[in-house]
């Protein structure tokens, strides 16, 4: 068996929360990877908890003092050296002036967009990728709300940023739901960059992403470039449909690893709590959804029973952000 080295990382975050500048730092001369860009942590060492771990290594490498870390994403990674286990944290405070002991140099980029310096370590590009998904992501409520007035609804929610948003209202009937599932399109065509960037890859993310519910011949008939898988279809499926954005419902740890295993973009995980459309069910409730996602190498959004004021408590449990069908504006 491969022995894994634990691994802490911190991602320094700063500025407007949907999309946020992020700290790099670059490996000095005379260490494995010297010159390549990464997040900055290191190894855990023999007694230490990952939270101690954390906040050593940003002492000793940026000079600098945290305390309040959410957790985030978990991926493994081998290199020609060594088998590593990378825990990502999210930092948004600290204490003291960062400056670069350790490294040759550090810079902030935008979560988003085409990356300003390189090379960057190997097992950080999924990371740069997941910087650039927003806090809140929108799922349509046409079946309840009305055609009508859900596309006004969206449509000041674009106006108002959204930039991720979840075509769902799988019982209209299939000639209405495609009829506003164009209509929303050319909603997010107005905004700026939406048609320039065919994938996420190319170093920038489109201004509003569009993934449709379940049905890939729907998505590209509109020209939506995302696809959001039931926990079902994620189970009939042999391999990734080619959307530039391809997330899926999860229950459970099984539907999370069969995520990362198909190497989805991300994934809502739920019930959290009881929902008006599942009034009966019981939640997973906060420390099972931690329990959950303390691994998942995907970013994980929220879902049941949200309200937007959550986001906070989410992202302390390890999500992602929110998934929100009626709490978006």
């Amino acid at each position: 068996m491969t022995e894994i080295t634990e691994v802490v990382a911190a991602v320094l975050l700063r500025g407007d929360a949907a999309a946020p500048e992020f700290l790099l730092a670059q490996r000095p001369p005379g260490k494995v990877y010297a010159g390549y860009w990464e997040f900055p942590g290191g190894k855990v060492e023999p007694g230490e908890t990952l939270h101690q771990a954390l906040i050593r290594e940003l002492q000793e490498e940026l000079g600098i003092t945290v305390n309040d870390v959410w957790p985030w994403v978990c991926c493994e990674f081998t290199y020609p050296h060594a088998t590593v286990r990378l825990r990502f944290y999210r930092i948004h405070a600290w204490q003291g002036a960062i400056a670069a002991i350790e490294h040759s140099a550090f810079a902030w980029l935008k979560a988003g967009a085409a990356a300003c310096v390189e090379p960057i370590l190997p097992a950080n590009g999924p990371i740069l990728q997941a910087l650039a998904l927003p806090p809140v992501y929108a799922l349509s409520n046409a079946e309840e709300n009305g055609v009508e007035a859900e596309l006004l609804r969206i449509e000041r929610a674009l106006a108002g940023g959204l930039r991720l948003l979840q075509l769902r209202d799988k019982t209209l009937a299939p000639a209405r739901r495609a009829e506003f599932a164009r209509a929303v399109m050319a909603l997010a065509r107005r905004y700026e960059h939406y048609e320039r960037y065919e994938r996420y890859e190319e170093g920038c993310a489109p201004r509003v992403c569009v993934l449709i519910n379940d049905d890939q011949e729907l998505a590209r008939s509109v020209g939506a470039r995302g696809l959001h898988l039931s926990s079902q279809q994620l189970w009939q499926l042999d391999c990734r449909p080619d959307f530039a954005r391809v997330a899926a419902s999860c229950h459970s740890a099984a539907d999370l690893a069969r995520a990362a295993q198909l190497g989805l973009d991300f994934v809502v995980l739920g019930p959290l709590l009881p929902t008006l459309s599942h009034p009966g069910a019981v939640g997973l409730g906060w420390a099972e959804f931690s329990r959950l996602v303390e691994r998942s190498p995907l970013p994980v959004y929220a879902l049941g029973g949200l309200q937007p004021e959550m986001l906070e408590t989410a992202c302390r449990a390890g999500a992602h952000g929110v998934a929100l069908m009626r709490g978006w504006r």
